[in-house]
């Protein structure tokens, strides 16, 4: 994240996946040791210019459950007698960047095919691509906080990430939630949820951005991406008549597709075309932005761009 970075470190959970069976291909504890809580690794200290929000969300992601390891099953990610919760405050999800899609190998835990969970065996996809599917979305919270995933990483509830009982791990996906429009792009690297009905379980913080973290569960549309070209609908943010004003229409880790892009609106005769570098927590991106532009030509651009398919433009200023 660029302007916030939170590493991992109680409200009941109306619906996440507590009661979900263990996640598999997960290490399983050492019988020698005591049982004990597992740490996440230590939040860097705020900057001494962090305001209200950055401090809260800090307050929030440092909540990990105690975690008595004699009540969780072999693989450790699982205690069936130990409910979920939603940790004591809210996020503000406008400091925390959403992951840039990227082609990552395979993560070595978590991709076994088929595996089995409570009797029933599921098989991992070869590929992400043209995943594209339906139904109900819950979250999971401090229950899991701190602990390690089905990949092997460590669960952050303030990242935004998921689990989904199929796509290979990692992959990206964009959530979006039906009866909102509400979108968010998220990194799987868990398995689960394994509820009926159930297609995917959100972070705590991915899950707050589609603002289902009081709601439990959620029906929702996940399709798998492999850019940001595509994120959501038409957002026009209001700003003084003064400020010049930009279009977004894509962000991508690779400068060549940026490139490519602008190429392509240039044979547009959009002109005021440009790339911007930024730095994220996974790398660089390049920005195709256009601008400046003024109030009265944001409609007719925003109209040329639909039409030839482009989707996720946005309206900021400077």
């Amino acid at each position: 994240m660029t302007a916030l970075k939170y590493a991992p470190l109680l409200a009941l959970m109306l619906a996440a996946c507590s009661s979900a069976p263990p996640r598999p291909d997960a290490p399983a504890p050492s019988a020698s040791k005591p049982p004990q809580a597992q740490v996440p690794a230590v939040t860097p200290p705020l900057p001494d210019t962090a305001g209200e929000a950055e401090r809260n969300n800090a307050r929030v992601c440092r909540q990990v459950m105690q975690h008595d390891e004699r009540n969780y099953t072999k693989g450790g990610l699982y205690a069936p007698k130990v409910a979920d919760a939603h940790p004591d405050g809210e996020l503000d999800v406008s400091l925390l960047e959403e992951p840039v899609p990227r082609s990552e190998p395979k993560s070595r835990g978590g991709n076994r095919s088929p595996y089995k969970v409570l009797g029933r065996s599921y098989y991992v996809r070869d590929s992400a691509e043209g995943y594209k599917e339906r139904g109900v979305a819950s979250w999971y919270g401090t229950k899991f906080h701190g602990r390690t995933t089905s990949s092997g990483e460590i669960y952050d509830m303030c990242q935004f990430s998921a689990a989904h009982k199929s796509l290979p791990l990692p992959s990206f996906v964009r959530v979006t939630r039906l009866d909102t429009g509400q979108s968010v792009i998220v990194r799987v690297n868990d398995r689960g949820p394994f509820h009926e009905g159930r297609i995917i379980d959100l972070s705590f913080a991915a899950a707050s951005k589609l603002g289902i973290n009081r709601l439990g569960t959620a029906k929702v549309e996940v399709e798998a991406v492999s850019n940001l070209e595509d994120l959501a609908p038409v957002v026009v943010v209001e700003t003084p008549e003064n400020e010049k004003r930009y279009l977004q229409v894509g962000s991508f880790a690779s400068e060549d597709n940026a490139k490519a892009l602008k190429e392509r609106l240039r044979d547009l005769s959009i002109d005021a075309a440009f790339i911007q570098k930024a730095r994220t927590e996974q790398g660089p991106v390049w920005r195709v932005r256009i601008g400046p532009l003024n109030s009265l030509e944001i409609p007719r651009i925003q109209q040329l761009l639909q039409e030839i398919g482009l989707q996720g433009v946005r309206v900021g200023s400077e």
